[in-house]
């Protein structure tokens, strides 16, 4: 996997050494020897990480990592802080400050590459959020991006699979301080039955569980589809380096070393907390946006763009599996007359309830869409038989024969609507432009011929009332 790396250093040796381990392994290799000059190429290169020295002078590593992760455009930038110091205080002050991970030289490499190849793998998978999320600031979704470091890291659901005892008490103590909801199983059967009823936040592992592979468990959680994007931690033993690496390489986001440093591990989960909780956010105000763009605002249902796509596949469907779709073009009668009377709140009101009268008339895989303005579309899927002139008489009557409420002089206005329809047969292979424009034409009939608050089909022509009394309940028009 290729990507930037940005080696910050003022020993230039230690800088080419590392140049020299990446460039090996084909990352595209950028080097500062300052804090000042890593902040300028940060700014100006946006590289996918960053391993970062503590110890410089003028501006130290501490001081470069709080810049990168107050600014909200450079803050989901990985950091990987390298320093020959080994105090534990200066690990968790690193942390704190919004480090990913702090490794001590002399550097192992097996340690190096495998973190950042899982580093640069979370960055990448946050960046196309973030793509979204810019979408969604376009489409005026949210008012500003997101920001990894504003996000809360209290109360959080943790899952933790310990089998020593006094370790997981240890740990459930130690996190007590960020008010997290704790639940400990001591193996991977009762923790799985355990996410099969909740969400969790973060799920600690450790990978030295005495009757079970530890590994093998991390490797099955990333790959279940509930789990997938929930981060990992492991617990491991200072030798268990190659098994870290794997973990790392398999999905696992993090690590901690036994025997375990309270503050250090506050400090990792942290990070994976709100890691985790601003990748909700970006996915939350993707789906949002998504919504926008194939619904419409005002009614909720579904616009003329999303009915277009779907509509094809349904036509495609139905050819293949020799059935009909019923299309049912429908429209407000005299709509213009109540906007001009009454005003536009009260039109809009209008609309809402007559949307609101087509879903609850329809079966829950029926379509029913929006095309503009007091237009709209309903999709019959599989249908046989007399079924579409019982249900565009059915919702012919769901609108003329009880009043809408609104905010005119009496409290209420009677409305009625007009519908064209076309059947479908699976044999003619119709496009969606032409399954609408011919359902369209018969509207027209509709409306300009016969007198509105009518059906009329291609085939039969005007219905017959009469002749086409709804059942019930859409659910028993099979």
């Amino acid at each position: 996997m290729s990507a930037r790396v940005l080696v910050v250093d003022d020993i230039l040796p230690n800088v080419k050494l590392l140049e020299a381990k990446l460039t090996n392994e084909y990352y595209d290799v950028l080097t500062a020897t300052s804090g000042a000059e890593a902040l300028e190429k940060v700014e100006r290169e946006k590289p996918d990480i960053i391993l970062l020295d503590v110890m410089m002078p003028g501006m130290d590593g501490f001081e470069v990592c709080t810049t990168i992760k107050k600014n909200p455009l450079l803050a989901h930038i990985p950091i990987v802080m390298v320093t020959a110091l080994t105090d534990v205080a200066d690990k968790v002050r690193g942390l704190e400050a919004g480090a990913d991970d702090f490794l001590s030289k002399p550097i192992n490499d097996i340690a190096l590459m495998s973190r950042v190849r899982s580093l640069v793998r979370l960055k990448m998978a946050l960046d196309e959020w973030r793509i979204r999320e810019n979408t969604a600031n376009q489409l005026g979704v949210v008012e500003e991006s997101s920001h990894v470091m504003a996000e809360s890291v209290e109360k959080a659901n943790i899952l933790l699979i310990e089998d020593r005892g006094f370790e997981a008490q240890k740990i459930e103590q130690t996190l007590s301080a960020d008010s997290h909801h704790m639940v400990i199983k001591d193996s991977g059967v009762q923790a799985m039955g355990e996410l099969a009823k909740h969400d969790f936040d973060t799920i600690i592992v450790s990978i030295n569980l005495e009757h079970e592979d530890g590994l093998r468990l991390c490797s099955h959680l990333r790959s279940n589809e509930r789990t997938r994007h929930v981060p990992i931690m492991m617990i491991a033993e200072d030798h268990d380096m190659k098994k870290i690496a794997h973990g790392l390489e398999i999905g696992a986001h993090d690590y901690i070393l036994r025997p375990i440093e309270r503050n250090e591990l506050l400090a990792r989960l942290r990070t994976q907390v709100r890691r985790k909780r601003f990748q909700d956010r970006l996915r939350a105000t993707y789906e949002i946006s998504l919504s926008m763009a194939l619904t419409d605002g005002l009614t909720g249902l579904y616009n003329r763009r999303y009915l277009e796509v779907h509509l094809q596949k349904l036509l495609a469907k139905n050819t293949e599996n020799n059935k009909s779709t019923a299309v049912l073009m429908i429209d407000i009668d005299h709509f213009k007359d109540v906007n001009d009377t009454y005003g536009h709140d009260v039109g809009d009101e209008i609309l809402r309830v007559f949307a609101e009268r087509l879903k609850n008339n329809l079966r829950s895989f029926d379509l029913v869409a929006r095309m503009g303005g007091e237009e709209f579309v309903v999709v019959l899927p599989e249908v046989a038989d007399d079924r579409p002139y019982m249900v565009s008489e059915r919702l012919r009557l769901a609108i003329c024969d009880e009043p809408i409420p609104c905010k005119t002089p009496d409290g209420h206005l009677r409305i009625s609507t007009s519908i064209g329809g076309a059947i479908i047969k699976p044999e003619e292979q119709a496009t969606p432009e032409e399954a609408l424009k011919r359902a369209d034409v018969c509207l027209y009939k509709a409306k300009k011929d016969l007198g509105r608050n009518c059906s009329v089909f291609e085939d039969i022509g005007k219905l017959d009332a009469a002749n086409y009394k709804p059942r019930g309940r859409p659910e028993l028009d099979e």
